[in-house]
């Protein structure tokens, strides 16, 4: 499984929040903030402050989605 984080840039967009203010006000990293933008995993820790700051669930600033493999795991024999 993979994750999606194009909810929660839909959300920066209708805030009108730029990606730099949106870190520094949620206080995460530019490297963070990198591995959001190519929708790879980030700590729980993360997702919380994100939520907390715009005092939303999980499901409306991520979306779990199927990997390209389907989820066999390919690389496991």
């Amino acid at each position: 499984m993979d994750v999606c984080y194009n909810k929660l840039f839909k959300l920066l967009i209708d805030k009108s929040m730029m990606k730099t203010e949106f870190a520094k006000e949620v206080g995460i990293s530019q490297g963070t903030l990198a591995k959001l933008s190519k929708n790879e995993t980030v700590s729980m820790d993360v997702i919380i402050r994100i939520c907390r700051k715009f005092n939303c669930t999980i499901d409306e600033i991520m979306d779990v989605v199927q990997s390209p493999d389907n989820g066999t795991g390919s690389d496991v024999e």
